[in-house]
């Protein structure tokens, strides 16, 4: 029986990086030896066993074979003549496939050194092709490590295509699809990640609303890089810079997927695509199953982000209406994320990158002006029922509008 340290760890050990998880893989040994020493199991579907004392994950080293459609169709032969090699075989990368003895030594039979000294992410076989998961995997390692200067091999990305084409990256789960989306969402730069998935044409089996995006024109006086996917992708690569949650990076994706159903004769206006744009987020967020904090801000933003970009134009009745819709008395913070994902949008555009953005404040100003209504003192003056509601609106709204007169007169 060796145990090897195997995969991420041994990459970014290489790399410099700090390392999150360590995983190991067991050779010579049996399912039946692994329980007599302690460890416990807990692979399903593979033999993946717990230390008895660091808890750390340890593998036998096992050979898959395809057998069904999916990234779950496979068979497994774990048994104790499987060596190291073979184990590493069926990794993904050849970053991923590499390991390390208890004496520190590299094992590297897929010269995976040499792809990472040349910044390339490239399979290990063509076996490659069997697990459709991998194309999503490796369009995440692509945004993990795109700042160190990786890019995907173009023979892995020709593999990818193939997948794509083949139909198998529609036997995936929207659980699994979703879980390498969000994780790639919070990297340095998921842009890549979604574009790399749209050089393979997995954007379209999964996110169809947003590849057609592509080669749709905004108006250049406004938005001077012209198409809505590029326009799409600079508005993620600003939300990246202005907040690490999910739901906002989420938002900023999704925030103009009502573009893509604007008739082609009104191009390149897109009058009303803020409301037109609700049904297709709902159809995305429905397809990956997206949580809820995700779908309910990419619904806010996608409706008003217009609204927060006109914020010095809009009456005070206006604004209580937008407050109002995005229920901002329950749930402040997440109109905050709102106001984060509108100047992400902002700044989203050449020539804007790096612009001031005083809507936000400004809207932010307002809402705290109304939030300063007293409704326990409306009730105290004897109003009843409808009436509280109405009066609290008056009110909120003779707020909004000082405090709006006051503004302009600074």
């Amino acid at each position: 029986m060796q145990t090897y340290l195997v995969g991420g760890a041994v990459r970014d050990k290489l790399l410099g990086r700090s390392i999150k998880d360590r995983d190991w893989v067991v050779v010579g040994s049996t399912s039946e030896h692994m329980l007599a020493l302690g460890y416990q199991a807990v692979g399903a579907d593979f033999p993946v066993f717990l230390h008895p004392k660091t808890k750390e994950e340890y593998a036998l080293a096992r050979i898959e074979r395809k057998v069904g459609a999916g990234y779950t169709g496979f068979s497994c032969d774990a048994s104790s003549k499987v060596t190291l090699e073979e184990d590493l075989l069926r990794r993904d990368l050849t970053i991923n496939a590499m390991a390390m003895d208890d004496q520190g030594n590299i094992i590297d039979p897929y010269n995976g050194q040499q792809d990472l000294n040349n910044k390339l992410l490239r399979h290990v076989s063509d076996a490659f092709v069997e697990d459709p998961l991998r194309v999503l995997r490796v369009a995440r390692f692509a945004a993990r490590y795109h700042s160190l200067g990786f890019c995907i091999a173009p023979e892995t990305m020709a593999l990818m295509q193939s997948i794509v084409d083949s139909g198998e990256l529609s036997a995936l789960s929207a659980e699994r699809v979703w879980q390498e989306t969000a994780r790639s969402l919070l990297e340095l730069h998921p842009d890549v990640y979604f574009e790399n998935l749209k050089t393979c044409g997995a954007l379209a089996v999964w996110f169809p609303e947003l590849h057609t995006l592509w080669g749709i024109p905004n108006p250049p006086k406004w938005h001077p890089e012209i198409d809505s996917g590029i326009h799409t992708m600079m508005v993620l690569q600003q939300a990246v810079k202005l907040s690490d949650k999910l739901s906002v990076r989420f938002a900023a994706l999704v925030h103009d997927l009502g573009k893509g159903l604007t008739p082609a004769d009104q191009w390149p206006s897109h009058q009303g695509h803020e409301k037109l744009g609700l049904k297709a987020i709902n159809t995305l967020c429905d397809r990956l199953k997206a949580p809820n904090d995700c779908r309910e801000l990419g619904l806010m933003v996608g409706e008003f982000h217009s609204h927060l970009h006109r914020a010095f134009e809009l009456k005070a009745s206006t604004v209580l209406t937008m407050l109002n819709r995005c229920d901002v008395w329950r749930k402040p913070q997440r109109f905050a994320d709102f106001l984060l994902a509108c100047k992400a949008d902002a700044r989203g555009r050449t020539g804007f990158e790096n612009s001031d953005y005083p809507n936000a404040e400004y809207i932010w100003q307002a809402y705290e002006a109304a939030v300063s209504v007293d409704i326990k003192a409306i009730v105290a003056q004897g109003y009843q029922g409808k009436a509280i509601k109405e009066q609290t609106e008056q009110q909120r709204i003779s707020a909004i509008q000082t405090f709006k007169n006051t503004y302009n007169n600074l």
